[in-house]
């Protein structure tokens, strides 16, 4: 691999807080540049973000959300309304995304809430996205907050990679009104490991030879891909950090973790080959799941609650041209003890009314019928690009009766699209408890924003 050599001193002319950065990070004396350069580009809190920026920016408010304890949160009536960001002063009290809310009102009963927009972060998400593609050469869009950028070869045009992670920062910063973390490595495992190191509005640097210093001393669940039940697993192998798990014997892993092992194992030495890619790969399914305003306990209002849940996954399956081969029912009783059922089909569909059928004797075959359920959700797989149907002598289907509900549902999908999703509902659905578009999204969030980033 070939390296550019760079003065320190060079490095140090960028503005606004650079030399500060430089200090934290530990620069050393000469930086190299790999061939290979991947920055990670993270909002910082987000959803809050974003909502105090055009609260402050656009509508005129004086008060700043990110300067007082707050978080954007759902219906405060709602069973299902957690902490989905918080501001700084927040984080004070103890307060931690992904909490009820009504735990976070205990700790602190002062708590400014302020319920989420949607329709305002994609768009943040856009306009942020959108700065990147004028200088990066390849940006994957990893979440709706972050993003991967592929800067290698762009020294002589923004600098040094450091210099120009913050050119990027202040961009962001000064045309969009938020801040960012950004993290500068030669992978990008390597670069997201960075980009969590401390915030708000910094950057950060973790090379392979500053992975010892800045990653082995981590927590083992800091590391990005393990998750709580692997962290279990880990500390049971006597495994508690990161450096723990790059020391470890490999094989030991692989037997105990499988290829997972191997994986994680690779990863905990900073080795990452995955490219940045400027195409999102392809869904491998599809689904939605709502947590219940009240405990359901009968058949007829769960198979109401599948049905909404399967005009959401029905819609957007026709949305990218695509059918469904499996069907899978989840469900979590209100003790929270989940269960699942999956049941192949007779080929693939994309017809809401097809799988809705497939969904209500999924869930007879799964649930008694009276036990109480909080939470219910359909997941589509076995994906293909086209609708297709198995008949034999005994089968009840009629071809045509399965042509005109196609046909309905792309009528239904089109008026929905022009003129919103309520201009059109089933029946049942009328005076009764059940939103007749469930689902974990909301409507801005089912328009297609991956494909429009």
């Amino acid at each position: 691999m070939s390296y550019v050599i760079i003065s320190a001193v060079m490095i140090g002319i960028c503005s606004d807080g650079f030399a500060e950065d430089v200090k934290g990070n530990k620069e050393r004396e000469w930086a190299t540049v790999p061939e290979q350069v991947v920055f990670h580009i993270d909002a910082n809190s987000a959803f809050l973000s974003w909502t105090a920026a055009h609260r402050v920016l656009v509508l005129g408010e004086k008060e700043d959300l990110r300067e007082i304890p707050s978080v954007v949160a759902g219906d405060k009536e709602s069973r299902h309304s957690i902490i989905l960001a918080k501001s700084i002063p927040a984080k004070k009290f103890g307060i931690q995304t992904g909490e009820p809310l009504f735990q976070a009102l205990e700790k602190c009963p002062g708590l400014r809430v302020v319920e989420p927009d949607y329709g305002l972060y994609v768009e943040c998400s856009r306009r942020m996205v959108g700065i990147l593609r004028q200088i990066a050469p390849a940006v994957e869009q990893y979440s709706i907050d972050e993003v991967w950028a592929d800067m290698t070869g762009t020294e002589s045009l923004y600098g040094p990679p450091v210099q120009a992670a913050h050119m990027i920062r202040l961009r962001i910063l000064e045309e969009l009104g938020f801040t960012v973390n950004i993290g500068v490595s030669s992978n990008k495992l390597l670069a997201k490991m960075a980009g969590d190191l401390e915030k708000p509005n910094k950057v950060h640097t973790m090379f392979p030879d500053e992975v010892p210093d800045k990653m082995w001393p981590m927590p083992v669940r800091e590391l990005f891909m393990v998750g709580p039940a692997t962290e279990k697993k880990l500390h049971r192998m006597g495994i508690d950090t990161i450096g723990d798990l790059a020391a470890a014997d490999v094989s030991e892993l692989r037997r105990k973790l499988g290829k997972y092992g191997d994986a994680i194992w690779h990863s905990a030495n900073g080795r990452n080959a995955e490219m940045v890619s400027a195409t999102p790969p392809a869904n491998k399914g599809y689904g939605n799941s709502i947590t219940l305003p009240r405990d359901v306990t009968d058949m007829t209002t769960a198979c109401q609650v599948l049905l909404s849940l399967c005009e959401t996954v029905g819609m957007r399956l026709r949305r990218d041209k695509k059918s469904c081969g499996c069907m899978t029912v989840m469900v979590r009783t209100a003790e929270f003890h989940h269960f699942a059922h999956q049941k192949q089909l007779g080929g693939a569909t994309d017809i809401t009314a097809e799988l809705y059928k497939a969904a209500c004797q999924t869930l007879r075959e799964l649930w008694d019928g009276h036990t109480p359920l909080r939470q219910m959700g359909v997941q589509v797989t076995k994906l293909s690009d086209e609708r297709y149907c198995q008949f034999d002598l005994f089968s009840a289907v009629d071809p045509i009766q399965l042509e005109r509900r196609a046909k309905l549902d792309t009528t239904v999908d089109d008026l929905r699209e022009r003129f919103g999703e309520d201009i059109v509902r089933r029946a049942r659905f009328l005076n009764g408890k059940v939103v007749h578009m469930a689902g974990g999204l909301a409507k801005e969030r089912r328009t297609g924003m991956t494909k429009e980033v």
